[in-house]
């Protein structure tokens, strides 16, 4: 009898390929609209760029483009934060900003890790919010920043050596919940962190799977960069170079948080105040124990072993909160001097802003409701600081520490 299996198989490798094919083409047809379109989407903050790694990776490689990556103080205030205020290039470049709430260190890790060679030799800049290092972390927030393909990528990448990425992998699989959707990955990593013969042997086993894995995320970014594109008709802000006069920019935004409503009052009223260094070793403790310490310097573990060339700008503790509650100053310059140490201990560049702990017009005032925690979101004032560094930086005018 004559065997008529092979007409179907040739039709099935025919059908196949003209899939292979087709979203080979979709492929090239969103990466073409991304790179179309950076000019309008890089200042802009939205989903699909935060969780996803197309828009990243084409504002990591575009000249005039700084990346910014930090948490929920990159969301306002509108106009004077640094996406709104680099937006037109008024000094040459763009800033594209990557973070929402709750975006801690070690989302920043899987985000860069993801795209370690694309940063190779190449500026970033970090944002530190003080508040993960002194109130703690939920997983709450690390499960809504989690990006199954970032920490695929960062998983099955070869940027980091295997005692990097041994150490990630032990913190990776401290969040089991945010792996679940992706079986071949929490493998992997299981097998990183156990790291006997056997394990490394059972990693490069699954590394095709992986492989495979993120040609299927990559795909899925890729697409949905595409529809979003295609729905939102992003348009390019208009070029407006410019001269800027710093000094009444910072002086102008001062006054402006000055006229509202005065930062962090505290409806105190006639409750007795602690004594000052009262809540000292409260808050010693507190900060000692932070989990982000260990994920802070495995970023910059990371970004040393790619030499990147970050920026680190650390936002100021609410001082004058912790004044009313009895935590001194000199407390809280332990937290300073242990950023700054990290830093110089991988030589990275640092804009601590420790002068203004008690800036009450540094940090966005509270709402009512929120008066009895510590800002951490910065002001139009803050603002201002902060994109000064940025154009400093970016122009290689950042003095040397």
């Amino acid at each position: 009898m004559r065997a008529n299996g092979l007409p179907h198989l040739g039709a099935m490798l025919l059908a196949c390929g003209v899939a292979l094919l087709v979203l080979l083409a979709g492929r090239v047809l969103a990466v073409y609209r991304e790179a179309e379109n950076i000019a309008a989407v890089a200042p802009e903050l939205f989903p699909i760029k935060n969780q996803g790694l197309a828009f990243q990776r084409l504002a990591a490689r575009t000249n005039g483009v700084l990346p910014l990556y930090g948490s929920s103080e990159l969301l306002g205030p509108a106009g004077a934060r640094a996406s709104d205020f680099f937006s037109t290039t008024p000094t040459g470049f763009q800033v594209s900003p990557v973070g929402k709430a709750g975006a801690t260190a070690l989302i920043t890790l899987e985000k860069l890790g993801a795209l370690a060679g694309e940063f190779r030799g190449r500026k970033v800049v970090i944002s530190i919010s003080s508040a993960y290092f002194a109130s703690g972390i939920t997983s709450y927030w690390y499960e809504g920043n989690f990006s199954p393909f970032a920490v695929s990528e960062l998983t099955f990448g070869n940027e980091f050596d295997r005692a990097l990425k041994r150490d990630i992998a032990v913190r990776l699989l401290h969040f089991p919940h945010t792996l679940e959707k992706i079986p071949v990955t929490e493998f992997a990593l299981q097998r990183l962190a156990a790291g006997t013969l056997l394990d490394d042997l059972g990693f490069y086993l699954v590394w095709p799977l992986g492989m495979l894995e993120n040609l299927i995320l990559d795909l899925q970014d890729h697409f949905a960069a595409l529809s979003y594109l295609r729905r939102e008709h992003k348009r390019a802000p208009a070029r407006l170079p410019q001269a800027i006069d710093w000094s009444t920019l910072i002086a102008n935004a001062d006054n402006a948080v000055a006229r509202s409503e005065e930062p962090n009052a505290s409806t105190v009223g006639s409750q007795k105040q602690p004594l000052p260094g009262s809540a000292d070793a409260w808050f010693k403790t507190r900060m000692n124990r932070a989990s982000e310490w260990k994920d802070f310097e495995l970023l910059l573990r990371s970004l040393a072993q790619i030499h990147a060339k970050p920026l680190l700008i650390n936002m100021p503790l609410d001082g004058c909160f912790y004044d009313r509650g009895g935590v001194s100053a000199a407390a809280r310059r332990e937290y300073y001097d242990r950023v700054e140490a990290l830093a110089a201990r991988y030589h990275f560049a640092l804009v601590n802003f420790q002068e203004h702990d008690e800036d009450a017009r540094f940090l966005a005032a509270q709402p009512p409701d929120l008066r009895q925690v510590p800002s951490a979101h910065l002001s139009a004032k803050g603002w201002m600081y902060y994109n000064r560094v940025l154009d400093a930086f970016y122009h290689d005018r950042l003095p040397q520490s």
